[in-house]
């Protein structure tokens, strides 16, 4: 993508070559006529792209073409932001809050690195890599030292994120490559701490390339990530069906469904800006337009999900398709006092990478400048590719491709997981136990990956040993559903995945289809789900041919059913010994309290769908009813009967001594804090709201500080006395004042039975 140069900031007389680099949309140097000798076609691309296609016609010209001078400013601008933003990134998304927690000496953890070699550093070690990690990051920022900040902060970050596919996402891809990016380039050259020390950097041009390549990256980003929502499930707004419930979408409800605010604005808004966003910030008469949505768009997400700096990453790189000139201009407009200490805004100086003159053929073009020309058009088109090279890594293959991070399909799949189960079998004794989910990990993200399940059984391979159990089998069972399908199994449940066979490079044979042909189902599923009352809940099941599910109904679901909704089951009944065959349409209630399995005898796949109501939890919201209408006529009058000792506490009254607490007014106070707490929350102002978020990252940041300063003082002096460590590791968790009291989860509500 190459975009044109910039003009000089102020008018004067351009120099040899200099005017061909003017943007798109900028003023030609007088007396030129820009369609001379190209025709009225040339002209035209001129003011459309910057540049006129037959500088794409011959390397020479292509080369040329991407060396030719461009304001350093915009460029200088971006690698400040980003340097900040990942400065702040470090101690929060990158996880030096909670570091120790992650690789404590010792601990008992399966990790799940990309290459089966690399290992965590003793804890003391990584709290010195993310320190030089950190500092890199400031010296970006700051363009001190900056060819040595850059690899101070790339390798780290890479080494950690390869160390850890459970934490890969898009965005962390990102900011690696635009770090590996900016140390290519001449970034420094414009408000940075080098262009001080060395005057011929200071306020230099830059080759365009520089932009090109950082531009054609932000490009991608946009357009393949809207090529992949043009998925059906995206289309159809399966992926994200549940965003429009939010509060940032209630001015769209105010006109619309929630049906058709998730649709129309939720899919088919983010699959249309995904599309057009790269075009509409390539040209000067779009990029206002771009700049309005882009900037809505990434406020938004940042509100609706938990990505860290990616938002305002994304609103600085918006930057790069401006004039390169804009910080210049920005600058010129702040007061006389305040310039002194600003980045200059004299127009840019010469640079020796860049291409002046030369109407000749060659032009006096260097070996250097042609290298840095194959290098952006082979970066390009890799970048280009690698997002549907999925035919060549096919072990990372699941039931989307490759691994989530470097394919652009952000937010595209939604999974709910309804049940995992870990068996394992001494493969001495026959004995067989079962592991509780996540058992030796940190993270859930293993459960989607057929990697990473292979990964974590021979982790768990190794420590089961230790536990008594000689030679282990692993076998895992995963129900999940990815965008309200049916949940289906994602791995055979019969294979030991100690001994089953693995390879990036071939499709795994344990790994359990999609059931595609079920996909027209979700709509019949959502009508049943809209049938149902406030206090049934359904989970819809397929299972394939020759497999069965066993399942426990909790006593708490005192009123469950089963009932098929195409092909043919066995439900077994374990404690009563008993068989019945249902086909479609077909359904039997279930005992509370025992085990039965559903076999699968139909040639195809079954489905099925449990109906069930949370009978103990029904009977508590009666409880806690009933106690918030006894307390509401006590305070207005109404009650003439004196309230029982152990119900004084609804009150606020302390219970009476030697009075039993009555486990429902336990639950029911509880549940007032709560709410209260949750009102408190959504009433305060904004002032209160800002000092609650500053508040939480002060202490994050602090103690990333002193457990970092611990760490140091550590590997330079040696550890103190475990006594004196316990004593500094708690001054870092100190918190200030007692924290506000948080909403407790779950709220005693609902639960699916337990597959």
């Amino acid at each position: 993508m190459a975009a044109a140069a910039e003009g000089p900031a102020r008018r004067r007389r351009p120099e040899r070559g200099e005017g061909a680099g003017r943007p798109p949309g900028s003023p030609h140097p007088p007396g030129r006529d820009p369609g001379a000798g190209a025709g009225a076609g040339a002209g035209l691309a001129r003011r459309l792209l910057g540049f006129e296609l037959r500088d794409l016609a011959r390397w020479h010209r292509f080369v040329r073409l991407l060396h030719r001078p461009t304001d350093s400013a915009a460029l200088g601008a971006f690698r400040g932001a980003f340097g900040l933003l990942m400065a702040l990134d470090v101690p929060q998304e990158r996880g030096l809050g909670h570091l120790d927690q992650r690789f404590l000496d010792g601990l008992e953890v399966c990790r799940f690195p990309l290459l089966p070699f690399l290992q965590p550093l003793p804890l003391d070690w990584m709290y010195l890599l993310y320190t030089v990690m950190f500092l890199g990051a400031l010296g970006i920022m700051a363009g001190c030292c900056y060819r040595l900040s850059c690899v101070a902060f790339l390798g780290p970050y890479w080494y950690l994120l390869l160390l850890d596919k459970t934490s890969w996402n898009n965005h962390s891809y990102l900011y690696g490559l635009l770090a590996f990016q900016l140390a290519l380039l001449g970034a420094d050259r414009y408000g940075s701490l080098d262009g001080l020390l060395r005057p011929q950097k200071r306020n230099a041009h830059v080759p365009l390339w520089n932009y090109t390549l950082l531009r054609a990256q932000i490009f991608i980003v946009y357009f393949i990530a809207g090529l992949k929502k043009l998925d059906a499930d995206w289309v159809g707004g399966y992926s994200m069906s549940s965003l429009a419930r939010h509060w940032l979408f209630s001015p769209f409800r105010l006109v619309l469904s929630e049906e058709m605010t998730s649709l129309l604005v939720v899919h088919g808004g983010g699959l249309v800006l995904d599309l057009s966003a790269g075009f509409l910030l390539f040209f000067d008469a779009t990029r206002p337009i771009a700049l309005f949505f882009v900037t809505y768009f990434h406020c938004m997400n940042s509100q609706l999900f938990s990505i860290g700096m990616f938002p305002y990453t994304m609103l600085a790189s918006s930057g790069l398709f401006c004039h390169p000139s804009w910080p210049r201009h920005l600058c010129a407009r702040c007061p006389p006092w305040l310039r002194g200490v600003l980045p200059s805004t004299q127009p840019p100086r010469p640079s020796p990478d860049c291409h002046y003159g030369g109407r000749r053929a060659r032009g006096g073009l260097r070996p250097r400048q042609h290298l840095a020309a194959a290098f952006t058009l082979l970066y390009v088109l890799e970048q280009l590719f690698l997002p549907y090279s999925h035919f060549i890594t096919q072990g990372y293959n699941n039931w989307t491709n490759g691994l989530y991070g470097y394919s652009w399909d952000m937010m595209v799949h939604s999974r709910f997981h309804q049940h995992v189960k870990i068996t394992y079998r001494d493969g001495l004794t026959g004995e067989v136990g079962y592991l509780k989910p996540g058992v030796f990990t940190q993270s859930r993200r293993w459960k989607d990956h057929a990697d990473m399940l292979k990964q974590y059984s021979t982790c768990l391979s190794h420590l089961l040993p230790r536990y008594n159990v000689s030679q282990p089998q692993i076998y895992f069972d995963v129900w999940v559903s990815i965008n309200d399908r049916f949940q289906q199994r994602l791995v055979d449940p019969r294979v030991d995945l100690v001994r089953a066979p693995w390879s990036p490079w071939s499709p795994t044979p344990w790994l359990l289809p999609l059931l595609l042909e079920l996909s027209p189902w979700r709509e019949r599923l959502q009508e049943l789900e809209s049938q149902l009352n406030g206090h049934t809940d359904a989970v819809f099941i397929a299972d394939f041919p020759g497999l069965h599910l066993e399942n426990f109904v909790s006593e708490d679901l005192g009123n469950t059913s089963l009932r098929v909704l195409r092909g043919e089951v066995l439900v077994e009944l374990v404690e009563q010994h008993q068989n019945r065959s249902l086909r479609e349409g077909e359904g039997m209630q279930l005992p509370a309290g025992q085990y039965h399995k559903v076999h699968t005898v139909s040639p195809e796949p079954s489905c099925y769908m449990y109906l069930y109501v949370n009978t103990t939890a029904l009977a508590l919201e009666k409880n806690l009813t009933r106690l918030q209408e006894l307390r509401e006529r006590v305070r207005n009058g109404t009650e003439t009967e004196p309230l029982p000792p152990e119900l004084r506490p609804i009150l606020g009254e302390p219970p009476p001594a030697g009075t039993a607490a009555d486990p429902v007014v336990t639950a029911f106070l509880r549940r007032q804090r709560r709410l209260e707490e949750q009102n408190r929350r959504r009433e305060a102002s904004l002032a209160q709201r800002l000092h609650r978020f500053l508040r939480k990252k002060f202490y994050l940041f602090r103690r990333s500080a002193l457990m970092t300063c611990i760490s140091l003082r550590n590997l330079a002096l040696g550890r103190p006395p475990l006594q004196q460590l316990a004593q500094e590791v708690a001054f870092a968790n100190w918190r200030g004042e007692e924290e506000e009291a948080r909403p407790e989860g779950g709220g005693g509500g609902q639960g699916d039975p337990e597959l």
